[in-house]
């Protein structure tokens, strides 16, 4: 059976940590799904435009991943939805995984949905008091998992990222297939 991730972008999300995911997540053979806040394109910080296969709003069913790209403006705006904050809650109550990355861990995982108490994360350093006040142990590393959740640094940590998620869902000999192919470091 086919893998499953949702991916939720708002404006303002952070284009390569959008980007990795998808595109090798996708070609590890896990269907993604895009989700907006609005079932509109979605303008990225530095310029692309992803369109979106639905809103948030539409979603009603439990994927085997739900991802949260950073950006300051996307993590703000999904921290504000009351929808995303019940979509992350659900997926990890249901032992999903559930996956942010830069702001994105600070922002919607820490403090709008109070899902890293007491669990190691990374995240953005900007945001590390943020992570800590919200009781995560922080950990400063490209990419961290503790259970079901994976959290990354930020920009510079998206393929780490990416691959990380792609071990979860594809298995570990396909991640490692990508990252010896493209010579990336795990």
């Amino acid at each position: 059976m086919t893998k499953k991730a949702l991916i939720v972008l708002a404006d303002g999300f952070e284009d390569i940590e959008a980007v990795a995911p998808i595109d090798i997540l996708n070609r590890a053979g896990v269907e993604v799904v895009i989700a907006g806040l609005e079932n509109r394109p979605i303008r990225a910080a530095y310029g692309i435009t992803l369109v979106p296969q639905t809103s948030i709003d539409q979603v009603n069913e439990l994927f085997d991943c739900v991802i949260f790209p950073g950006g300051r403006k996307n993590a703000e705006s999904l921290a504000a939805s009351e929808k995303v904050i019940q979509t992350a809650r659900n997926h990890c109550d249901s032992g999903k995984l559930v996956a942010a990355i830069c702001a994105a861990p600070s922002h919607v995982l820490a403090e709008a949905a109070g899902l890293l108490k007491g669990k190691r994360a990374t995240g953005d350093p900007g945001f590390n008091d943020r992570l800590s006040a919200a009781g995560a142990i922080v950990t400063n590393e490209q990419v961290t998992v503790d259970g079901n959740i994976i959290t990354g640094r930020g920009p510079g940590a998206a393929m780490l990222f990416a691959l990380m998620l792609t071990e979860k869902l594809a298995g570990k000999e396909i991640a490692d297939q990508f990252a010896s192919k493209w010579t990336v470091s795990r």
